[in-house]
C-alpha cells in the first residue's frame, strides 16, 4: 500500500480550524477543546469510536507519511515543542487522563515510525512512558 496526500487529507482539513486553537490550548497547559484525533493520532486499532477509527493511522508508512507531510509533520512537532516547553511531567493535568493516554500512544507510535529525539524526550518526560500497545 502506497500512502498518497489524498489519504492525509482527512488531518490536514480536520486542522484548518483547529490547529492554532490545539496550539494555543497546549502551550496554555490546558486542553479545553475536541481536536486530540487528529492532532495527535495514534494507531486505528486502539480507537473505539467512529472518529476516533476515522482519525487513526492505519500502518507505520502512513505514519512516516504524516511526520513526513510539509504541513502535518511540522505541526506535530510543534505540539511536541509546546508540550515540553511547559516543563510538567503530568500529562494528565493537561489533557486529562483519557486523552494523556492517546499522547502517549501517539508519541509511542511516531517515535516508532521516524525515531526523534524530542519525541523520545516527550515521552520519558510529559507522557512519561510509552504505550505498550504501540511498536517499538
Amino acid at each position: 500500500m502506497t500512502t498518497s496526500g489524498a489519504t492525509l487529507a482527512r488531518f490536514v482539513e480536520a486542522q484548518a480550524n483547529s490547529y492554532s486553537v490545539a496550539l494555543a490550548e497546549i502551550r496554555a497547559g490546558a486542553k479545553r477543546s475536541h481536536w486530540m484525533w487528529f492532532v495527535f493520532p495514534q494507531l486505528r486499532d486502539l480507537g473505539h469510536s467512529p472518529t476516533a477509527h476515522y482519525y487513526g493511522i492505519a500502518s507505520m508508512e502512513e505514519a512516516r507519511a504524516y511526520l513526513n507531510h510539509e504541513l502535518l509533520g511540522p505541526r506535530y512537532r510543534a505540539c511536541v515543542e509546546a508540550l515540553w516547553q511547559l516543563g510538567t511531567s503530568d500529562p494528565v493535568a493537561v489533557f486529562g487522563s483519557i486523552d494523556a493516554m492517546k499522547l502517549r500512544s501517539s508519541l509511542t507510535l511516531f517515535d516508532a515510525a521516524k525515531p526523534d529525539p524530542l519525541f523520545a524526550s516527550a515521552i520519558a518526560g510529559p507522557a512519561r512512558q510509552r504505550d505498550a500497545r504501540q511498536p517499538h
